[in-house]
């Protein structure tokens, strides 16, 4: 399964309190931010990463909510050659490669939501900065637009700039069992977006396209008292355009 984002935790939802968090313990066969395989495996499934989040909601008067997490990369992967510069040293420790952290506050009008969130990347002794702005609507299929910029280069190399993302999910229920079917089709706006690395990556227009489904199953016997538990599995499946992000 990919991971469509560098810092893909759900938004916890904090209808029953002020307060509400989501502690999101995964294992993804693969690394994929905005389109590209960021570990460079390929069809591989050889090596699992574990990819741990963790979001606070914060409910705020006038239909605000605040929200700050942080999500980690942890795998015994290599810099992939022509990526990053290998370090002897990683500055994080042992295999943790990344440490995201995030804030956001979002304002939600009838079934509208709009919202932005600040991020920022940690690898390879650097932090890069990242800034994306949301637009939703809460309907059978939910239309999401995403602007997502890449403020500062940070560790990449040379990665800035912006791309926008057209979402469409619709979930449903087997049973038990709750099905949501994410898909995603992005525009780079910018010829430096995938350029840094020596890569190849250049110019801009057509980005790539994800199509995922995921399915959740609810733990009820464990009971209220460690609050709602869910086994989360899902498949996301990307076409990239070689010209823009080179794999």
């Amino acid at each position: 399964a990919g991971t469509e984002t560098v810092a893909p935790a759900p938004i916890a939802p904090a209808e029953d309190g002020c307060i509400s968090a989501v502690l999101t313990l995964a294992a993804n066969s693969h690394f994929i931010s905005y389109g590209q395989d960021k570990w460079s495996d390929g069809s591989s499934l050889s090596q699992l990463g574990f990819n741990p989040s963790l979001e606070f909601t914060f409910k705020l008067p006038e239909n605000f909510e605040l929200t700050a997490g942080t999500w980690w990369d942890v795998n015994k992967k290599s810099v992939p050659a022509g990526r990053l510069p290998a370090r002897a040293d990683n500055p994080l420790g042992a295999d943790i490669q990344e440490i995201d952290l995030w804030t956001g506050l979002a304002w939600t009008y009838d079934k509208f939501t709009i919202g932005g969130t600040y991020q920022g990347w940690m690898y390879n002794g650097d932090t890069e900065q990242v800034a994306d702005l949301k637009l939703s609507y809460d309907w059978i299929v939910t239309p999401s637009l995403t602007w997502h910029s890449r403020l500062t280069e940070g560790a990449s190399g040379g990665d800035t700039g912006s791309l926008l993302v057209l979402g469409l999910s619709h979930t449903f229920e087997l049973g038990p069992v709750s099905v949501a079917t994410p898909v995603n089709f992005a525009h780079c706006f910018t010829e430096d977006y995938y350029v840094s690395q020596a890569n190849g990556g250049s110019g801009n227009g057509y980005a790539y396209t994800s199509v995922g489904v995921q399915a959740a199953y609810p733990l009820e016997f464990l009971g209220d008292c460690y609050g709602e538990w869910s086994l989360i599995s899902g498949l996301t499946y990307y076409w990239t355009a070689g010209s823009i992000i080179p794999q």
